[in-house]
């Protein structure tokens, strides 16, 4: 069984796997990254969170935190690196962050095809006005650190990429859409360095349809100069696959390389996990072939 165990490393927050629970793979993170030399744009706090009692019918147990206000990075180095970076934008809905069934555990599937893997915990919040902006602030900035400091975990700058689930998901795409303007002001040389990344993976993209004008929502839409992207979601999720759909169709038009992928059934929220009656955690196959295909 799968045990998940919230540690205080250097002021941050550590999920610690055991081994019997990655019996896929192993954990390597360390001591998290700050993504910001200070307090974040907007923030007068530096808070690293607050972990959610579990839950006991979650099996296995799901991590959930709230009220952060210093996002941090957790480093996942590959043991066998391909030059490969993927930072890993989980999902929560704003309101809370799920850092290991979908970070972590994608982490381990990332390590496991030579790529080195970076979840963030981006911040939190409550507001109704733009809730993904802190989180695509923090986003933007750690893209750019990732490649900044690319040679210090054996990383090609021109191989960085984003992998965002759920509300992570729908900030990937904000991302890919901001023609590489930053969401919030210059602070330092990291951010004269490109958040572009060089592919992405968006996963059930959360609320990024807009049913009143049948389109996507308002700051999304797939520009010239759109990575390479891969799309998953499942036909009965209640964050309609029709952005997915959308999204992709936008990558079709401007020839950009793409997969889609609608499976019939598995809800929302899976990560990489088994979903009874439902086939959606074969998911990471087609997506690892498609980075192959891709060259990362």
């Amino acid at each position: 069984m799968r045990t998940n165990v919230i540690n205080r490393v250097g002021g941050a927050i550590v999920i610690v796997m055991t081994a019997a629970a990655m019996q896929t793979g192993s954990i390597h993170a360390g001591e998290p990254l700050d993504v910001w030399p200070g307090v974040a744009p907007g923030e007068t706090t530096r808070s690293i969170g607050e972990a959610l009692p579990l839950r006991p019918e979650e099996v296995p147990p799901v991590t959930r935190l709230i009220n952060v206000t210093r996002p941090t990075m957790a480093v996942f180095p590959a043991d066998k690196p391909n030059g490969t970076g993927i930072v890993i934008l989980p999902g929560g809905g704003f309101g809370k962050i799920v850092p290991d069934k979908e970070g972590s555990e994608a982490a381990v599937w990332l390590n496991r095809h030579g790529i080195t893997a970076f979840v963030l915990n981006y911040r939190t919040t409550t507001k109704k006005v733009e809730p993904w902006r802190p989180a695509l602030q923090d986003a933007q900035r750690a893209v750019a650190l990732v490649r900044q400091e690319a040679s210090k975990w054996s990383l090609n700058r021109q191989r960085i990429g984003l992998l965002g689930f759920s509300a992570g998901g729908q900030v990937a795409a904000r991302l890919l859409s901001d023609d590489g303007k930053l969401a919030y002001d210059r602070v330092d040389e990291t951010d004269d360095v490109s958040h572009r990344p060089d592919f992405a993976m968006l996963v059930y993209p959360w609320n990024i349809y807009d049913a009143a004008t049948d389109a996507l929502v308002e700051g999304v839409q797939v520009a010239s100069n759109c990575p390479p992207t891969f799309l998953v979601h499942t036909h009965d999720d209640r964050s309609s696959s029709l952005g997915a759909v959308y999204f992709y169709a936008g990558l079709k038009r401007q020839k950009i390389p793409a997969a889609l992928h609608v499976f019939g059934d598995g809800g929302h929220g899976y990560g990489l996990r088994a979903v009874e009656g439902s086939n959606i955690s074969t998911w990471p196959g087609p997506a690892a072939h498609w980075l192959t295909a891709q060259g990362f």
